[in-house]
């Protein structure tokens, strides 16, 4: 048995508990609030901002993981650096960590060091820089934060009017202390995908089947998989994943986005050192193996034999139109479970927040399946549960 410090409470945590929990593992969950979704499934849980170096520094201590497991950006990551020399296994490594908690670090990495192709891009601490790269770049652009979580204070800027208010709300989507935006330029692409990339300690990396998403505001709202691409396209994306996950070392899930494009072929983004929120689809058994499972096996070294599509699936977003401090209640989740191959999530989040995600419907059938039609219907149901 490993005692495993889950850095990070949300949802995906949650998912990767319940994994760890059925292969006899002892999980100490961690958050900035309590009765996050994960410490409901833990042994133990920890209530402290992880920004703060010295009370991650004390809970490291008072439980003496064997592994820790960071699940969400805002943590002070260079501390993991010396847990890692102290023997504490960090997931997937403590270089990945801090490397993808930050767009500057990784964007950097993918396009001058590994020579990835990636949208042209500027940083901006000031407003006056950010007007300046705009002028570089052109219009429409992308503005977002260096460090955020979920799309959080990322826009679509369509003209130099926009600019004020981009950089304002991406100022205020920032999460940690780095008050810092990338701004790039807008790839016209067809389609954008993830690609759910396991590394294994003792063992070949692997590729889940690709995952088809779509996002507003920068936020998830549905997924489905698997997502049609180009084989070409797909051998591309499959190759520059494996080449950053490579150059960041390590063991476990990653979460890989890619821009496609028809006209020019596949853009590197993004990527994500642990499960991923469009992966959630996964839990709707489109695989042998869910994203959690997967992420679970990678970080414990357990083998993993393969990764097999089993079913065509699609999740949608249960989202929060209501702000409060009392634990909220669900209407409509009979409409969702009368249907044939349907699952609902809810995510057990003790309070809610206009367009908090808070729950997720997944609909599945047989590879091959029409992925539009799987779509809509997720898409109807997840509308008819209703957060009051």
């Amino acid at each position: 048995m490993k005692k495993i410090l889950l850095l990070g409470s949300g949802e995906l945590g949650k998912e990767f508990v319940i994994s760890c929990q059925r292969k006899g593992q002892y999980v100490v969950a961690c958050d900035s609030y309590a009765g996050a979704p994960a410490m409901q499934v833990a042994d133990e849980c920890e209530v402290f901002s992880m920004l703060d170096g010295d009370a991650l520094e004390a809970v490291v201590r008072k439980h003496k993981p064997d592994i820790i497991v960071p699940e969400i950006e805002a943590i002070r990551t260079e501390r993991l650096y010396n847990f890692e020399k102290e023997g504490i296994q960090v997931v997937p490594s403590a270089r990945a960590v801090n490397y993808t908690m930050n767009r500057k670090a990784i964007r950097d990495l993918a396009a001058k060091e590994l020579g990835l192709k990636t949208a042209k891009y500027f940083y901006a601490k000031t407003f006056e820089e950010l007007k300046a790269a705009s002028e570089k770049i052109g219009f429409p652009c992308v503005v977002k934060p260096l460090m955020s979580s979920s799309g959080k204070g990322q826009s679509l800027v369509k003209s130099a009017d926009d600019l004020q208010h981009a950089w304002e709300y991406g100022c205020s989507g920032s999460r940690g202390d780095i008050k810092e935006l990338i701004i790039e330029e807008f790839i016209d692409f067809d389609s954008e995908i993830t690609l759910l990339t396991v590394t294994q300690q003792n063992g070949p990396t692997l590729f889940c089947p690709p995952i088809g998403h779509v996002q507003k505001g920068g936020d998830y709202r549905e997924s489905f998989q698997p997502a049609p691409i180009d084989p070409a396209h797909l051998v591309e994306a499959q190759q520059m994943a494996e080449k950053v996950t490579r150059a960041l070392t390590g063991a476990g899930i990653w979460g890989v986005e890619f821009f496609l494009s028809h006209k020019n072929g596949v853009y590197f983004s993004e990527l994500s050192p642990r499960p991923h929120d469009t992966g959630m689809v996964t839990l709707a058994g489109t695989q042998n193996l869910s994203e959690f499972e997967l992420h679970c096996r990678a970080v414990l070294g357990l083998p993993i034999p393969g990764i097999t599509q089993e079913h065509a699936g699609a999740s949608a977003v249960i989202l929060s139109p209501i702000a409060s401090q009392e634990r909220p209640n669900y209407r409509g989740i009979e409409e969702v479970v009368k249907e044939d191959n349907t699952y609902i999530r809810i995510f057990g989040k003790p309070t809610t927040r206009v367009n908090r995600r808070m729950g997720v419907v997944l609909c599945y059938g047989p590879v091959g399946s029409d992925l539009d039609a799987l779509r809509d219907k997720c898409k109807a149901l997840a509308e008819k549960v209703e957060v009051y």
